[in-house]
This record gives C-alpha cells, structure tokens and sequence, in this order.
C-alpha cells in the first residue's frame, strides 16, 4: 500500500535499493567532475600556449626605426697635399741645394768644374748652373765686388759668404762660400780635403755676406 511504512522484511531491501541508487549517482557525478576538470585543464593550457604565442610574437617583430645610426667610416687623411699651388723654390734656395750635391767633389786651384773647384770656381758653377743661370764673376774678389752687401741677419741660404784679410769690409776678399744658412757653408777649401759642408765662426768678424738676388 502506497504511504505505508515497509515491513521489517521490507527495510532492508529498501535500504539496498537506496544505497546502488546512490552508488550509481556517485559513479555518474565522478566523470562529469573529471571531465569537467580535464577540460578546465586543456582549456587553461591552450590558454597559456596561447599567451607564450602572442608574446613571442610581439618580441620577434621589430620596431621601425629602431635600430641605432651608425655613423659614416671616415677615410684615413691624407698627407698635406703639395701641388701646383705650392710656391716655387726661389733662386737662392735651388743654389743652396745644389752646392750641397758637390760636397766630396776635389779642390783644384783654378778649377771651375766637379772634376776639381777653387772657391770662387764653386761658387760661378752654382749660380751659372741654377734655373736659368746668373753669370757671376770669376774671382772671390770681384764676386764681392759684384754682389749687395747685407748682414749676417739678412743673408738667405744660397747667397756667398766673403772673407776678409781683416775686419775691414772693405778689405782685400780672398776666400768664398755659399751660404747654408745659420754658420754654415758650402766652399772648396784645399787639396785633400776638396768641397765641404761646413761652419765658418772660425773666421770671426772677417766674414762678409752678399746677393745679387734680394736686399
């Protein structure tokens, strides 16, 4: 009868009933709850390779303009540049160098060639063969006689040093050299010793300069 309580035989098989009624429910809910929660998993993993995706992707694209300017390699430079422009030796400067190919060249008394030179024999030979060529007179004398008187102070490389018999300027002139600049001179000295580069102090306040080519 329906509402009425079950017989002592009864109950227990009820409670058998109820209980595989609940066991069948339990055995349903778990893997529902399993899979639920292997999906949440998977859901949440793809998420994530998702995000490990757009980030990488954000890193590997460059930005325009980013990159850092390098600048422009510059070439090594280049020695002063000496061309057409550059100004011309002057006379006494070309006779000055050249006086100084012939030193070791012989002296000669009245020699006027490298095969052997007095003094003033060197001295015509560097002003007749320099640029265009200066005749100059043949003797230390009339050299002097020839050529502008000027200091010590004005004198150029290439111009002559005069030696006096004395203190003098005036003085008798029986030596001569081109001048190198400072104390120093090219001359034809003796035999033996020939044409040398050398000071000429040892003459003291007997020595002259002159030009013909400036003041």
């Amino acid at each position: 009868m329906s509402g009425s309580v079950p017989s002592g035989a009864e109950a227990p098989r009820v409670r058998r009933d109820w209980l595989a009624a609940a066991i069948v429910a339990a055995a349903l809910s778990v893997p529902i709850a399993a899979v639920s929660g292997t999906a949440q998993a998977a859901t949440a993993g793809g998420q994530q390779k998702t995000d490990a995706a757009a980030t990488a992707a954000k890193t590997s694209v460059k930005k325009p303009g980013g990159h850092k300017a390098t600048a422009p390699k510059m070439k090594p430079a280049k020695a002063n540049y000496k061309g057409k422009h550059r100004r011309s030796a002057t006379y006494v400067q070309v006779a000055a160098a050249l006086a100084k190919t012939l030193v070791g060249d012989p002296y000669e008394y009245g020699g006027t060639s490298p095969a052997g030179f007095d003094c003033s024999g060197l001295t015509q030979y560097v002003y007749k063969h320099t640029g265009g060529g200066k005749p100059i007179q043949r003797t230390a004398e009339d050299q002097f006689l020839e050529f502008r008187m000027i200091s010590h102070r004005d004198a150029k490389p290439g111009d002559l040093v005069f030696f006096h018999v004395d203190s003098d300027p005036d003085s008798y002139v029986y030596h001569v050299g081109v001048y190198e600049g400072g104390d120093m001179m090219v001359a034809a000295t003796t035999y033996g010793e020939g044409v040398q580069y050398q000071n000429f102090t040892w003459a003291g306040d007997t020595v002259t300069f002159g030009s013909i080519t400036h003041k």
